[in-house]
């Protein structure tokens, strides 16, 4: 085990590795608590979210066939837009995490599900299921901290093409679920090489991308326009406007659940020997959430509760309120800080990072004592 470096308060330097192993415990044992007690109440909220969204989505694209008229175009972009947005984060997101595969109902389990976004859900479990929530904030290794285009601590090295961060995020943030697409593609490390180009394995899930988008592309922007008739460019808009919106709301729900201030990044070496304790730790360190309303919850998807999210990936989103209480007394038994704040100000303090850190660092970092209890790496 190693310790917290280049902080100038190391913020676990009081724990012990007793303390750690404590956490750890105490985190089973309130899991071990909500799979014994998931039954029909929670198994009513899902089926229940999935009907109110797909009549929304009906209802609103209905109403689109006549949006050459404003208030029709109105009325049927926000509904759709809410549609896409529950769709992708309340249901899509937390059926293919396996949330409620211990219903047994083929109809809303992880390895049936496909969700109306242009990443195949193959092909994201594998990148933020089997990746992201391994190597939560650990730079390197967690695409999702900066997606892989940018700078996210101060103690990566700095070029001159991080200037344009600001400008990459913007982007990134627009077309969101073709970012997702790309980094579970792992683009990056693919194109390098002409070897890792033409690698069977890239190229059949390039090909899996491709047709995932092309059904996307057909549904919102030729089948459902055309169904329109005289008001083809008018739902051809109004469905461009619903995912945009979605992207960015998407984009900053989970902006703000990794890259607020107070949120710890970790380097490689952090995970070399983890103990159940400090995985649990980790998540704790590096992750934030978003307080709000129960409408907020629902329409982030409840990553808006990140925190008990990255603890408990696998449990029914609909619980995450329930237990977030416990999770907080815990975070100050341990001396621990609980990161959290309405939306504004986790976009604002996500969105400060991001051009704090397309700068060059003020100053020289300097390490914290090797001497310091042992328990996780971390970085700023």
């Amino acid at each position: 085990m190693t310790t917290v470096q280049r902080k100038d308060v190391n913020p676990i330097a009081h724990l012990s590795t007793e303390d750690i192993e404590a956490i750890g415990r105490e985190l089973d044992a309130l899991r071990e608590e909500v799979v014994a007690s998931r039954g029909a109440s929670d198994a009513a909220y899902i089926r229940r979210v999935i009907a109110v969204q797909r009549r929304l989505e009906l209802g609103s694209r209905a109403i689109l066939l006549f949006s050459l008229f404003p208030p029709a175009w109105l009325v049927g972009t926000a509904g759709l837009t809410v549609a896409k947005i529950l769709e992708n984060m309340e249901i899509g997101h937390n059926v293919l995490h396996g949330q409620w595969d211990w219903m047994r109902d083929p109809k809303i389990h992880s390895t049936t599900w496909e969700w109306d976004h242009v990443s195949p859900a193959a092909q994201w479990k594998h990148a933020h299921n089997e990746l992201h929530h391994t190597y939560t904030n650990v730079i390197g290794r967690d695409n999702d901290l900066g997606y892989g285009i940018m700078r996210v601590d101060e103690d990566q090295k700095w070029y001159p093409a991080h200037l344009g961060q600001p400008f990459y995020n913007f982007l990134n943030a627009c077309f969101f679920e073709y970012g997702i697409a790309a980094y579970d593609l792992e683009l990056g490390r693919n194109l390098k090489t002409r070897e890792r180009r033409r690698d069977p394995k890239f190229r059949a899930a390039v090909k899996q991308v491709r047709k995932k988008i092309g059904r996307q592309v057909l549904k919102d922007y030729i089948v459902h326009p055309a169904l329109s008739g005289p008001s083809f460019l008018h739902t051809l808009a109004a469905t461009f406007t619903a995912n945009l919106i979605r992207n960015l709301w998407s984009h900053s729900v989970i902006m703000c659940g990794h890259f607020p201030n107070g949120v710890e990044t970790f380097e490689k070496t952090s995970i070399e020997g983890e103990t159940r304790g400090e995985w649990y730790l980790r998540q704790m360190l590096g992750s934030a959430n978003i307080s709000g309303s129960k409408l907020l919850h629902i329409m982030t998807g409840n990553l808006s509760h990140q925190i008990e999210h990255h603890l408990f990936p696998d449990l029914p989103s609909n619980r995450y309120a329930e237990i977030a209480p416990k999770i907080q007394d815990l975070f100050q038994r341990y001396g621990l800080s609980y990161t959290t704040g309405p939306l504004p100000k986790q976009v604002a303090s996500a969105w400060a990072k991001v051009f704090r850190l397309s700068l060059p660092n003020r100053k020289a970092r300097t390490a914290r004592p090797v001497s310091e209890p042992a328990v996780a790496t971390a970085a700023r």
